[in-house]
């Protein structure tokens, strides 16, 4: 009994063994990725950033596209304008970049309706606005980016963009009062949030430039 109970198993663990087919192992292998699916330029991906409300209180995600001169400049459009080129605000801030008469006009733009229907020529003025206050603005990017205001990191971005909402004057001042003097534009949007908002970007390939002009 005892050899037929011994041969009955050996036989019932034989049946299990090959019912769960052949085991084999593995060798992990190094794949070398090929040179043609390499990146070779600056690639900026399009992923979500955080959301904001609108006049309306609509809340919207707006575009992330890197944190490159790119995204910085077009998620400065959508908070402006929703990135549309033909809008004009309720005070008469013109185009995807919202920028009053005054601003153009130092820029050597005075046409407003050659400019709202002209998106080369907004694209350019955003980037000669930005030149322009690089250089008035030289100063104080160098002596206060990386330095913490009321709790806010403050970098170069985040200057450009408050001068874009508030003037290169008034930045000067709120950076050089510590966060003393924030004024705001008529729709109550504050230096002290466009710094905060925009931080980050690497905007350097764009060069200051004196008196810049379109």
């Amino acid at each position: 009994m005892k050899r037929w109970i011994g041969f009955i198993l050996h036989l019932a663990m034989i049946v299990i063994l090959t019912s769960f087919g052949t085991y084999t192992v593995t060798k992990k292998l190094d794949y070398k990725v090929p040179d043609s699916l390499k990146v070779k330029t600056s690639f900026e991906p399009f992923v979500l950033q955080e959301s904001f409300d609108t006049l309306d209180g609509t809340l919207i995600t707006p575009p992330f596209l890197g944190n490159a001169y790119n995204g910085f400049k077009e998620a400065l459009a959508f908070k402006e304008s929703q990135g549309r080129y033909g809008v004009v605000n309720t005070f008469g801030y013109l185009g995807k970049y919202q920028f009053g008469l005054g601003t153009l006009n130092l820029m050597g733009v005075y046409d407003s309706m050659e400019f709202l229907n002209d998106p080369a020529l907004q694209e350019k003025t955003f980037e000669t606005n930005i030149a322009r206050n690089k250089w008035i603005l030289r100063r104080d990017i160098k002596r206060f980016n990386g330095k913490r205001i009321r709790g806010v990191q403050i970098t170069e971005s985040g200057i450009l963009a408050a001068a874009h909402l508030a003037g290169a004057g008034n930045v000067k001042k709120y950076l050089r009062s510590y966060g003393k003097n924030d004024v705001a534009d008529a729709y109550g949007t504050s230096i002290s949030y466009y710094i905060k908002r925009f931080a980050g970007y690497d905007i350097s390939r764009i060069e200051q430039k004196r008196n810049a002009k379109v």
